[in-house]
């Protein structure tokens, strides 16, 4: 019973290991599956770690295929060559969004979206569950989509894709249900992680957007599955980043005007992204069933016809066009298009419900705007330009800060990418500013949006972070007089108490403890002959914890239905008194809440 209480006080599910040990038959060792085995050894957070490092490894080898599988499609659909015909421009995604919408109409259904909110679904809704024919009918669908020119990237679909993976795993070894919860996020990591090369972005986004929290044992996991996934996708696709970085850096601090007009511009146009993607889709989702066999179809025709007419850059995740906008291959009139182009390119194929991730899209979109703002500033006031590389750097992370609402990823991942901290305040300027102002004109992020047209109700992160906090020291109240002194004796107190004296008093201890005496106690002990004893004596067994009011106000409901009175105590000294809370306190202040939200 004592090993029972330990382990719920140290934050593990109630009763969880009795309870196994109660309902499980014990097998012999030649009947044990190889899992319970390892389980046997392990204890079952350290067995998750070991778990976290298999689910990298498997979801890096997914991730590499599908890499693979996409540059097939878009080879054997729109050539290998450097100039693609117009007939190909036009119809591969056409026709790919033909056999893409048939494939989710009637094979893998439940493959529409990006596959961040599904991932999320799966954590706060489905246990962890995501069924392996998810993952499947997402590599298959997303990698003919992207390979085919839609306006989409990998990333999204690789979370999903080592999330379900993830999850298939946990189900095979028979993790408990708090542990596969948490499977998905943490393939979640690994497979965004190997599809960005970029460990630290994929790890800082899992906890920031799906999570939403962190202890060190769920950090260690999805650091351990992040790292593996990546060491595998680079002993086969090699270590070289995503693009070829130029030589960045703020060379005077008046440039920091230049990229405060490109947060604002970006904020701006997050703002646009995102409303036109919820108007949008909620006007798709409305139209008959029989639509959603030709709306990925009429998508990759708009799109090829964009290409037609001279902008193929806007087809598929678009890399390579990121990393000649770096170095200054486009005019910025040409690049302030592109952005526009692929926003519009985007917006039509995701509304049609083509598989795809919008990672890669967003960050086109911020570099071509980041490399257009900059030349045209260059153009206007050349004294406060450097490189174009650096503005679509950092126009890069203003949009995903913007439009996806990860402040802090969007930090780290550019200099993730760019491995150069001498432009982190740069980064840091703008990319608040996009986040404000796209959090003042859109109050519900994105991925929120889209969350609630499904007609799902999950966590909101940027919700949580923004809620106020209620601390100990909303519900406390002074306390009631007398406090006791643990040095009085019991006679001296009896005939200090009587009928106006509160129920259940505080007695305080020296060096800082405390525990609470009823007035009932007082008198039996008086009349029990205790009379020249002290309290410290008789009652210092009988310890009770403390609060201090900084202490979340749940906190004090640990205690509530234990002690009918916790001391609220100063954390420099703890025998200094700052006031007294009940559960009744507590209860009263949220009651109070509710009124006023009503």
């Amino acid at each position: 019973m004592k090993e029972t209480e330990v382990d719920t006080q140290a934050g593990w599910p109630a009763g969880e290991a009795l309870n196994d040990l109660e309902t499980e038959p014990l097998a012999s060792a030649a009947e044990r599956s190889p899992e319970a085995i390892l389980k046997s050894i392990f204890r079952e957070d350290r067995f998750f770690l070991v778990l976290s490092v298999f689910i990298g490894i498997f979801s890096g080898l997914a991730v590499v295929c599908f890499r693979f599988v996409i540059d097939w499609c878009r080879i054997s659909l729109l050539g290998s060559g450097g100039v693609v015909s117009p007939l190909r421009l036009v119809l591969a995604p056409t026709l790919a969004g033909l056999a893409v919408a048939a494939l989710v109409m009637h094979v893998f259904p439940t493959v529409r979206g990006s596959g961040v909110n599904q991932t999320k679904a799966a954590l706060y809704i489905y246990n962890g569950y995501i069924p392996l024919r998810t993952a499947l009918g997402k590599f298959i669908t997303a990698a003919l989509a992207i390979g085919s020119g839609q306006s989409l990237g990998p990333e999204d679909p690789s979370l999903q894709i080592g999330a379900g993976l993830a999850s298939a795993l946990g189900r095979r070894v028979a993790l408990s249900r708090d542990r596969m919860r948490l499977i998905a996020p943490v393939g979640a990591a690994a497979g965004l992680a190997a599809a960005f090369n970029a460990p630290i972005s994929a790890v800082l986004f899992v906890i920031e957007e799906v999570i939403g929290r962190w202890t060190a044992g769920i950090l260690g996991s999805v650091v351990l599955s992040a790292v593996s996934s990546v060491v595998v996708m680079r002993w086969f696709l090699g270590s070289e980043p995503l693009f070829r970085i130029p030589t960045v850096h703020l060379e005077h601090p008046s440039e920091l005007i230049a990229y405060v007009v490109l947060g604002i511009v970006g904020g701006l146009l997050s703002v646009a992204f995102a409303s036109g993607i919820g108007v949008f889709r909620r006007i798709t989702a409305e139209w008959s069933r029989w639509t959603r066999y030709l709306q990925p179809a009429l998508a990759g025709l708009l799109i090829g016809l964009i290409a037609w007419f001279g902008a193929p850059q806007v087809m598929g995740a678009g890399y390579e066009y990121i990393d000649q906008a770096m170095h200054g291959q486009f005019t910025w009139q040409f690049l302030g298009i592109l952005a526009g182009l692929k926003l519009l390119a985007t917006t039509l194929s995701f509304v049609s419900g083509t598989p795809g991730g919008m990672f890669a899209p967003t960050l086109f979109i911020g570099a071509m705007l980041g490399a257009s703002v900059g030349g045209a500033e260059h153009a206007f006031l050349p004294h406060l330009i450097t490189s174009p590389g650096t503005y679509a750097l950092v126009g890069m992370g203003v949009l995903f800060a913007g439009f996806l609402r990860a402040p802090m990823t969007s930090v780290f991942m550019v200099l993730e990418v760019s491995g150069n901290y001498s432009i982190i305040v740069p980064v840091i300027v703008a990319n608040t500013i996009a986040y404000v102002i796209s959090r003042s004109l859109q109050p519900t992020p994105i991925f929120d949006v889209l969350t609630r047209q499904d007609g799902l109700e999950l966590p909101s992160m940027e919700e949580l972070r923004e809620e106020d906090v209620l601390r100990v020291e909303d519900a406390m109240r002074p306390a009631a007089h007398p406090v006791l002194d643990g040095e009085e004796t019991v006679s001296r107190v009896f005939h200090r108490v009587n009928g106006h004296t509160p129920e259940v008093m505080l007695v305080r201890l020296k060096p800082g403890g405390w525990v609470t005496v009823t007035r009932k106690e007082i008198e039996k002990m008086a009349k029990e002959g205790k009379g020249a004893m002290s309290l410290r004596t008789l009652l210092s067994g009988r310890q009770i914890p403390f609060l201090h009011p900084d202490h979340p106000l749940e906190m004090a409901l640990r205690y509530g239905d234990r002690w009918k009175l916790v001391p609220v105590v100063n954390r420099a000294d703890f025998s200094k008194l700052e006031g007294v809370i009940s559960q009744c306190d507590v209860l009263e202040k949220y009651r109070d809440l509710g009124e006023e939200s009503n």
